[in-house]
């Protein structure tokens, strides 16, 4: 029988969930290739280690960029290494996939997900709208008529979304999300320090000191770079404050897309979510204050889900096991 798999396809990470195991796989969306002869040479963790440190002829690269596919041929080739790593694609069986994407991409953007889950070797595709699998995985009950509310803040966007009668009644989205935090952060050393610093680094930062809101700073730590300046290696001191001012600008854009998407919302749901309040999942969930500051600027309850790095491949899961009644249509290619 065909093994059936909910597929996170995310700019930064990729989870998969296979019926009757729970998730069996977390790997980065990182593939390194020979731009020469077009062959991958490794992929995911393998292919992440290889990030900035390639020589001429060989680029690890994320074949995704805010949430849609970028390179489509590396995107296939990626999938079809992840069914053959989990053993969920042979000659006799294909496997049958439900895979997200964000809200309100187009049907270019659509097709090019299911087209490049058929190139990988699945037999059956059906796509899922990010905030509805994101909002079941955190255990929100979007079956009913009570409005319910989901800010997802992943490695590409961030969406925000309210649910009720198994839709998305208003929804926003901003591509400004994990990745881009980062990249504020990369930035901010260059022109605040002269110090040059990977986005790795960046990462780094954001995860063990990084801070939106002044009661979660944590301290600060040393990093190395190299110095604009004199070319040399660097070793410099960063804060929690430093952090939030880096952060300062990307994190009003997602406050502005919560606000919007707060305002469009029809009365009787309005009330709904005053009620039951908002819940944040994805990765930028974890970042030091954020749940915080969303409550003090939108007047609103927030929770953050249970595991919000993985509330949308869990949200697949319980659709592919049966827990969840939300409907999905599969397409034979």
């Amino acid at each position: 029988m065909s093994k059936q798999l909910g597929i996170d396809l995310g700019t930064a990470n990729t989870l998969i969930y296979m019926k009757g195991k729970d998730i069996i796989l977390r790997e980065p969306s990182v593939v390194a290739i020979d731009r020469q002869r077009r062959r991958v040479l490794a992929v995911g963790e393998d292919a992440k280690r290889m990030l900035g440190k390639t020589p001429g002829g060989i680029e690890a690269q994320f074949p995704l960029k805010d949430g849609v596919i970028a390179d489509f041929d590396i995107t296939a080739r990626m999938l079809n290494f992840f069914f053959s790593k989990i053993h969920a694609s042979g000659i006799i069986s294909r496997p049958v996939v439900v895979i997200c994407i964000p809200y309100g991409v187009t049907e270019v953007e659509r097709r090019a997900v299911e087209d490049a889950t058929y190139e990988a070797g699945a037999k059956d595709v059906a796509l899922v709208s990010e905030p509805i699998a994101a909002a079941i995985g955190s255990g929100l009950r979007i079956n009913g008529p009570r409005g319910s509310m989901i800010v997802d803040i992943g490695g590409g966007t961030t969406e925000v979304a309210v649910l009720s009668l198994n839709g998305i009644v208003v929804s926003s989205s901003t591509r400004v999300a994990g990745n881009q935090l980062d990249d504020a952060i990369v930035q901010y050393m260059r022109d605040e320090h002269q110090v040059l610093i990977g986005r790795s680094t960046a990462e780094e930062l954001k995860k063990k000191i990084g801070s939106v809101h002044p009661s979660t700073d944590i301290g600060e730590i040393e990093i190395r770079g190299s110095n604009l300046r004199s070319g040399l290696a660097a070793s410099i001191s960063i804060s929690s404050a430093q952090i939030r001012e880096a952060l300062d600008l990307p994190v009003k854009q997602i406050l502005e897309v919560i606000r919007r998407t707060l305002a469009g919302t029809p009365p009787e749901l309005s009330a709904d979510i005053l009620s039951y309040g908002i819940m944040l999942s994805g990765g930028g969930a974890l970042l030091g204050g954020l749940p915080r500051l969303i409550s003090e600027n939108t007047g609103v309850r927030v929770t953050v889900a249970k595991q919000p790095l993985e509330s949308v491949v869990r949200g697949l899961g319980r659709i592919i096991e049966g827990s969840s009644d939300y409907p999905v249509e599969f397409r034979a290619r």
